[in-house]
């Protein structure tokens, strides 16, 4: 799968003598036309592809099936496809490393446009994430301000607008010229 991006948060400044944990996830990229499938985190207050960490052994498109499922209680999820790799290195909050290391597969699907029931863990409930389909350039414009003016900002919000706006280009439709 393609690499798209290496990204280095600001703290992070040297992988030198550092205790780094590697973190495997996915993301799951479903449109209908312009309109994409995203989570909304009030935590947050940011738009992101749905997916998380891959259970030990697991396989990449079982663990994207499972999170996209669970996050969004998406159905019929079917033409499974690779997009490619996101790779970042931020600060790690545990006292048992220093450094994580989160490498993302992400893949495109097609999904049923009606959602069912989620499965969301304790702490996505409390953080307020809300599974929805929303206008992919809705989703920028709304993580691009956050960015600007919020003090509530997450560590992924970089990584999914890299990705919201990659996924633009390749697939939405082109807006038309008045």
């Amino acid at each position: 799968m393609q690499l798209l991006k290496c990204h280095y948060h600001p703290e992070v400044t040297s992988l030198k003598n550092k205790s780094i944990l590697k973190r495997l996830a996915t993301r799951s990229i479903a449109m209908h036309g312009n309109a994409i499938l995203l989570v909304y985190t009030a935590r947050y207050e940011d738009y992101s592809l749905p997916g998380g960490g891959l259970d030990i052994g697991e396989d990449n498109i079982e663990g994207m099936i499972r999170e996209l499922s669970e996050e969004t209680g998406a159905k019929d999820i079917k033409n499974i496809q690779p997009f490619g790799i996101y790779e970042e290195f931020r600060p790690w909050y545990k006292p048992d490393h220093e450094i994580q290391h989160m490498i993302s597969y992400c893949y495109t699907c097609e999904v049923s446009k009606e959602l069912g029931p989620t499965k969301l863990e304790a702490y996505e409930i409390k953080n307020g994430m809300k599974a929805l389909w929303i206008d992919i350039d809705k989703a920028i414009a709304h993580n691009k301000r956050t960015m600007i003016t919020s003090n509530k900002m997450g560590m992924s919000i970089i990584r999914e607008t890299f990705l919201l706006e990659l996924i633009a280009s390749r697939y939405a439709a082109p807006k038309p010229i008045h």
